[in-house]
């Protein structure tokens, strides 16, 4: 089995829209990401990669999530793309190349991308993707090859509201 996680970035500043890349987490977003990541500890969802969008704010979640893991930052692998948006296709073809040694990527970035890519990964997906939000997608395959859109059951979606 090969399991997607997707996670929106946590509660950025609400200003700086002019140099939106930069923006950082407020206090109460870093919080969240402790929260949620601290959630999936426990429940034994663990990385064995995490790639995220370049965006600061995503980084930052990224990094808080990957301090939790004990992942090393330096490996965080950055793509461009999630950034400015990717297709569920390009999003696949991503994941294709990923090594077979891993079993479970968590992927940082922005809605409305986390939510297409939720929607278009499992059969069915009735909810919203808040900041923070972190949702698991089990893929029943043994290669990352053959993965692909609507393939996936959702296994747990995460809200920090829900967790207060």
């Amino acid at each position: 089995m090969k399991r997607v996680v997707l996670v929106r970035h946590a509660k950025a500043v609400p200003y700086g829209y002019e140099d939106d890349f930069d923006r950082k987490l407020r206090s109460s977003g870093k919080a969240d990401a402790i929260l949620l990541s601290s959630k999936l500890k426990e429940n034994k969802v663990t990385p064995d990669l995490i790639i995220s969008s370049p965006a600061k704010r995503a980084v930052k979640t990224a990094e808080i999530y990957a301090d939790t893991f004990h992942y090393p930052k330096p490996k965080i692998q950055l793509e461009e793309d999630l950034y400015e948006g990717v297709t569920t296709q390009d999003f696949i073809d991503m994941l294709r190349e990923i090594s077979e040694e891993v079993q479970t990527v968590f992927v940082f970035g922005h809605n409305p991308t986390i939510y297409y890519l939720t929607n278009n990964l499992v059969r069915f997906f009735n909810s919203d993707m808040p900041t923070c939000s972190t949702v698991g997608i089990d893929f029943k395959i043994e290669s990352w090859k053959d993965i692909s859109s609507r393939g996936g059951e959702l296994s747990f979606h995460l809200v920090p509201r829900n967790l207060r």
